[in-house]
């Protein structure tokens, strides 16, 4: 049997699992299945659950390994699984040797993240080659009142500018057509290291020194923190892609505060205008939660309004999730079905938002990046309906589309 690597949550899980991969084969690790767990929401804790039984079903004599943020914040959760053989701290979950067959190793190894920091993991090779996700930064300072991701990740780590350079211009070399700066807190990157760089110095790095890459582009990033040497790549670099995926979360100032946010809704629409004028082709993404405790009707109207005000093209709506030690968790809470009637009522704002999007590209010819299953990217993140060979760059001119997608 192969061995099997169950991924939930963000980019950064995706490559740490590649890194994953390859340390339980050099392990020897053949016959199993690892799990690499996500903690921002209840749901994604209680998927990975599903899957962890799910795999117990199918393949009745593997080992099941459980490693990621829901092990390191909750891993009594997990070790309490019969299903699960050992579950793997977050710190861990590549290390060297960690996969080796050891009957004596406890059922559950998890120190505290800490003091036992784990460094972002180097990017992989792609097998279709369209692109490649680097991870620059993990961890975070900040504490917002909602998450849990500090603590089962830990305070803000950077890879050194040379080291993140290297590996970008090692996937150019692999023929990857674009490459996607990650991390935790993307803009935090550098706070850690000699002379304190902004994430902007690394991204005109990247672009000077490896001009064979055709594409740069970011992860989500947080509004609080762009620097003005990020701003000035906008401007002069039509490689550094024109989207930018804002941690937004809210639109109503007195939820920002009770978040404990470090942006209000002013500065959030004043940043989207500083980006549209170095870069007028821009295209903004965000991720916004309905429901957080306290939240009155005008609160959430507020919410609603700032996906128009800001003009956003792509929403991710999070139906506001309860995390167990949070400081959001022990304040008053809405009814479960008024948190989702506010999210599905977001959604529709959102829809609407790309409708609107998406009649704006209409006729307007774009580089696109085939991707797989007939789909294709263009640079500001707009997808395209269009069957060709994953990794090549195609010329587009859209003429319709289907609330979805543009379709050419």
């Amino acid at each position: 049997m192969s061995l099997e690597v169950l991924t939930f949550g963000c980019r950064l899980n995706a490559v740490e699992s590649e890194a994953m991969r390859a340390q339980a084969e050099v392990d020897g690790l053949a016959d199993a299945v690892l799990v690499n767990t996500c903690a921002v929401t209840a749901e994604a804790v209680r998927q990975a659950r599903q899957a962890i039984r799910r795999a117990r079903r199918e393949r009745p004599g593997a080992p099941i390994l459980v490693t990621g943020c829901a092990a390191q914040t909750e891993p009594q959760t997990f070790a309490a699984m019969p299903e699960v053989t050992r579950v793997i701290g977050n710190a861990a979950k590549a290390a060297p040797g960690v996969y080796r067959p050891d009957p004596a190793a406890p059922r559950a190894a998890v120190g505290d993240i800490f003091l036992t920091p784990a460094a972002p993991a180097a990017a992989r090779p792609l097998k279709d080659r369209v692109r490649a996700h680097v991870a620059v930064q993990t961890g975070c300072d900040h504490r917002c009142t909602f998450c849990v991701i500090p603590y089962g990740r830990g305070n803000s780590r950077s890879v050194p500018a040379g080291a993140v350079v290297s590996q970008v211009r090692d996937m150019a070399a692999q023929g990857v057509k674009e490459v996607v700066l990650t991390g935790v807190d993307l803009t935090s990157w550098g706070a850690d290291l000699p002379g304190r760089p902004p994430l902007g110095r690394l991204v005109r790095r990247i672009l000077t020194h490896v001009p064979e890459l055709p594409r740069l582009r970011l992860s989500s990033i947080d509004a609080a923190e762009i620097d003005d040497e990020l701003l000035a790549c906008f401007a002069a670099h039509e490689r550094l892609t024109p989207y930018l995926h804002l941690s937004l979360q809210h639109g109503d100032d007195l939820m920002l505060k009770r978040m404990k946010r470090r942006h209000l809704r002013a500065d959030a629409l004043r940043l989207v205008e500083r980006v549209r004028a170095a870069r007028p082709d821009v295209a903004f993404g965000a991720d916004l939660i309905a429901g957080f405790p306290t939240e009155s009707e005008a609160a959430f109207d507020n919410l609603v309004s700032l996906v128009e005000a800001a003009d956003l093209a792509f929403v991710h709506v999070f139906p506001f999730s309860s995390r167990p030690g949070t400081p959001a968790a022990r304040m008053p809470q809405l009814p479960r079905p008024e948190i989702k009637a506010r999210a599905a009522a977001l959604r529709e704002a959102a829809d609407r938002a790309l409708v609107r999007h998406l009649d704006r590209r209409l006729g307007v010819e774009v580089e696109a990046l085939v991707e797989n299953g007939g789909l294709a990217r263009s640079p500001d993140h707009t997808p395209v309906a269009f069957a060709g060979d994953p990794g090549t760059l195609v010329r587009l001119a859209p003429a319709a589309h289907d609330g979805r997608r543009l379709l050419a």
